[in-house]
């Protein structure tokens, strides 16, 4: 502290009150953070801060012991939640109203209403293991007012009016531009929930975006076949990435450095994160990034992040230099590299890693879409 100014955020000072370990980095298998006894949760815990964050997002990751269920609690910040490990149920309510309840196993996904009374409860024989993405950073660094935080009285009925279907599985699909979507407040397994086809980021792969639970932080699965990877592409910051299937790594680098890092001497600066299912990472604000197949099963992604077709946040939109950016060439406007504008040496490393593991590369003739 410098004359009487801290130099942590509101968000930084409050985890730091909350007295569980922080983990900080490029990426990190979700099973092994280090967790530690959370009182006011009432079970072990961790907050994660990945580099692309950057005070957009925030990650905790909570134990409930068997047969135990967490401490019950309210906030006006997003959280969608991912289940590791572990059965269990949650139970969402408002004072004076009736509660919801709704069972969860390995690989669901939800989202508490925003503000809404929710207590999570482990009904199996195991550890539940969960692990929850949040924009509490802007809420309570805009605010900076815990009490407000965790203990304002009003109720977002324009999000949640105590339906009795309201985490039901989504039934609508729809396009929008050029991506798919899904309306749905709960997944039941994220591993083997349906993708749309999607030839715009991957040759063979697929996308679907999902809007959960009227938020500005959503997210969408992808996934693309053996042999092959991604398009490279940048955004906003503050997306989360989790591997659900197969294994491979992700290169990230500035965009200001160029299409070409390898071909133009940039080589040091691309940050390499391998992965495996469980494995969590967060490319920076501006990074280019492209994620590579080196496992023998279709590769299967879940990012959690902002931009909601429905609740649009400005600074995202601007981070793809127009709405949908991502699936648009940078030769047109926007921050995607066709395959047949990438650096090479991208696809020789690829070439080179999946050769060591005898899997043959299936990538276009000519890696365009």
């Amino acid at each position: 502290m410098t004359n009487g100014i801290d130099s942590k955020t509101a968000y930084e000072r409050w985890m730091a009150q909350e007295g569980v370990p922080v983990t900080e980095g490029y990426g990190f298998d979700v099973k092994e953070i280090p967790l530690g006894a959370w009182p006011r949760r009432g079970g072990r815990g961790a907050f994660v801060q990945l580099r692309g964050m950057e005070g957009a997002t925030g990650m905790e990751v909570v134990e409930i012991p068997p047969g135990k269920a967490l401490e019950p609690e309210k906030h006006l910040y997003e959280k969608v939640v991912y289940v590791v490990e572990g059965m269990g149920s949650t139970e969402v309510w408002r004072e004076g109203e009736g509660k919801r309840f709704f069972e969860w196993g390995p690989g669901s996904l939800f989202a508490p209403p925003l503000n809404c009374w929710h207590r999570l409860v482990n009904g199996g024989r195991e550890r539940a293991l969960l692990a929850a993405v949040t924009n509490a950073p802007m809420i309570i660094d805009m605010f900076h007012n815990i009490d407000f935080v965790f203990n304002c009285d009003y109720r977002f009925k324009d999000r949640y009016d105590a339906q009795e279907d309201y985490f039901a599985v989504g039934r609508k699909r729809y396009v929008v531009d050029r991506g798919n979507y899904w309306d749905t407040n709960f997944i039941a397994d994220v591993a083997t929930a349906s993708i749309d086809a999607h030839e715009w980021k991957a040759a063979g792969g697929g996308f679907t975006g999902f809007e959960i639970a009227g938020n500005s932080l959503v997210g969408h699965l992808v996934e693309w076949p053996v042999g092959r990877y991604h398009k490279g592409h940048y955004h906003g910051s503050g997306a989360v990435l989790m591997i659900l299937k197969s294994e491979g790594y992700t290169i990230m680098w500035p965009n200001e450095l160029g299409i070409h890092p390898y071909q133009d001497g940039h080589g040091d600066k691309v940050v390499r994160v391998d992965w495996k299912p469980g494995t969590v990472f967060g490319p920076p604000s501006g990074w280019f990034h492209q994620h590579f197949n080196l496992g023998s099963e279709k590769a299967r992604q879940l990012a959690l992040r902002y931009g909601s077709k429905r609740h649009k946040m400005g600074f995202y939109v601007a981070a793809q230099k127009r709405d949908g950016g991502v699936f648009i060439s940078v030769k047109e406007g926007g921050t995607l590299i066709e395959y047949e504008d990438e650096d090479p040496r991208i696809g020789e490393i690829f070439a080179a890693d999946l050769k060591k593991k005898g899997i043959p590369l299936d990538m276009p003739p000519s890696r365009s879409r």
